[in-house]
């Protein structure tokens, strides 16, 4: 029998380790290596100097001060630049936590809620599959619209269009759930770029590009936690009142599954607000290579010019086509881990199998997610974000070969823990490398295009009878092409 707890208070620990690693107060407590490396710098001999005798005192003197000077004012660029980004990272969090801990709380209750209204298990798929098409068409023409009209402003737009899908939730109407599914993918694509773009920008703009990984490290840490947070707090809601209707004819209800959606409702309010008073507005700067022609729509002309900027560019289609790979074997990973851990936990037990305890099981890939953002954090001091993917995709591989020839719960339990420190490294190193090769005035745009072929894949694998296995299957051999295309975009961005 797999000890869940056991392998969670496990993992706990690695990830309290890992992350004391790759804070600061590693380098204040063991400042070994840091004052190694700047005492290197200070030691080199100085250039030979022609002349002698007192005049040559004189210039190394005038040299060792003016070196001393240098030294003093690049300290100084470095701390304000410190300040900037700290300043920086604070607002960005503060927004976009709050939007990841709205999509949080609704996700694991949107099948229960419509199998409570009583829907069947075929109008279920399809509000599912209407909520990933609308993601892929209306998501190709909203991210050009915000990179001209200002991600800021979409941000808020993302808190109201969302807010508005929670709202749809307390009707029994299939149009009306349909309706809000439609308005869900929409905020979902404005999710995944429109708050990327404008952090990306908003370090372009406070000159802190150099600190673009630690920002997407610390993103994806605190996303974690928020993700657990929100569990906790979800699973109290939906217990929290009885769902029922308002009256005995009407088609709105309160309580029970909706919980989760009306505190995911408050957040984004808070989150819209926020955004509105805390961030300034960024949008991208115009290009002289721009592919829209001047009596097109701007949804319009945003779209063709980021599809023709990815086309002509190999590292931007090799980009694009690695992070949906990836994005992809993850979401289908999400869908078939429950499935694939209870049939065999059913196998080991027998009629002793009681359920697994999913709260537990989701924790641990949460705090495996923050131990893999730490990781990156550490793995940045010695390595470029390319190299670092290489690794990270293979090492996905590998989980998924552990998990599909596996013949235990708890093998199969911590090779899906690999795969999840995986995804932990994933985003910020996917994120730094999409900061360094999107263009700025279609980043936006471009970032909603690679949602276009990830999305073919969540719907295939939605409409697709495919067992856990076959999908484990299925997962690891896009891991191994997204290894390769990798390898290649490391060459051709290392040699560049």
């Amino acid at each position: 029998m797999t000890d869940y707890n056991l392998i969670f208070g496990a993992v706990l620990l690695f990830n309290i380790l890992v992350t004391f690693r790759a804070s600061s107060y590693w380098k204040k407590y063991f400042p070994d290596g840091v004052s190694t490396s700047e005492g290197g710098k200070q030691e080199e001999d100085p250039s030979p100097l022609i002349g002698g005798g007192d005049k040559e005192g004189e210039s190394t003197d005038l040299e060792d001060g003016g070196s001393k000077n240098e030294n003093t004012s690049s300290a100084a660029s470095d701390a304000a630049a410190d300040i900037r980004h700290s300043q920086l990272l604070r607002k960005y969090l503060a927004v976009y936590l709050l939007a990841a801990f709205s999509d949080w709380l609704q996700g694991p209750y949107v099948y229960a809620l419509y199998d409570a209204y009583g829907y069947s298990q075929h109008d279920i798929a399809v509000l599912f599959v209407a909520g990933f098409g609308s993601s892929m068409v209306f998501g190709s023409f909203i991210g050009g619209m915000a990179d001209q009209g200002g991600r800021r402003r979409f941000v808020i737009l993302f808190s109201i269009i969302y807010a508005s899908s929670c709202m749809t939730k307390h009707f029994k109407s299939f149009s009306i759930l349909m309706l809000g599914r439609l308005l869900g993918g929409i905020a979902t694509s404005l999710l995944f770029s429109v708050f990327e773009a404008w952090l990306i920008g908003a370090h372009a703009n406070a000159n802190v590009m150099s600190h673009l990984g630690k920002s997407f490290s610390m993103a994806q840490y605190g996303n974690s936690i928020v993700a657990i947070l929100a569990g906790q707090i979800a699973n109290k809601a939906a217990s929290y009142a009885e769902f029922k209707p308002t009256s005995e004819d009407s088609g709105f209800y309160l309580g029970g599954y909706l919980g989760p959606f009306d505190i995911s409702l408050i957040s984004l309010i808070i989150c819209g607000s926020l955004a509105s008073s805390l961030w300034e507005e960024n949008k991208g700067e115009s290009s002289n290579d721009d592919d829209s022609k001047p009596g097109e729509s701007s949804a319009t002309g945003a779209l063709k010019g980021a599809f023709a900027a990815t086309i002509r560019s190999p590292d931007i289609y090799t980009c694009g086509i690695i992070s949906s790979l990836f994005e992809g074997s993850m979401y289908i990973f999400v869908f078939m881990w429950t499935p694939a851990l209870t049939a065999l936990a059913k196998e080991e037990m027998g009629d002793a199998f009681e359920g697994l305890p999913f709260g537990v099981i989701f924790s641990t890939f949460m705090v495996c997610c923050m131990a893999g953002s730490s990781i990156f954090s550490i793995a940045m001091e010695k390595m470029k974000p390319e190299q670092l993917a290489v690794i990270v995709f293979g090492v996905a591989s590998c989980a998924f070969l552990m998990v599909v020839f596996s013949g235990s719960a708890t093998s199969t339990f911590l090779a899906m823990n690999l795969f999840e420190m995986c995804v932990g490294m994933y985003f910020p190193s996917m994120g730094t490398m999409k900061g360094m090769i999107v263009p700025e005035d279609k980043r936006a745009a471009i970032y909603n295009l690679f949602r276009i072929p990830l999305n073919f894949i969540v719907l295939f694998s939605l409409l697709t009878d495919l067992t856990p296995r076959v999908s484990f299957i299925l997962c690891g051999m896009m891991m191994v092409v997204a290894t390769l295309l990798q390898m290649q975009l490391k060459s051709r961005r290392i040699s560049a």
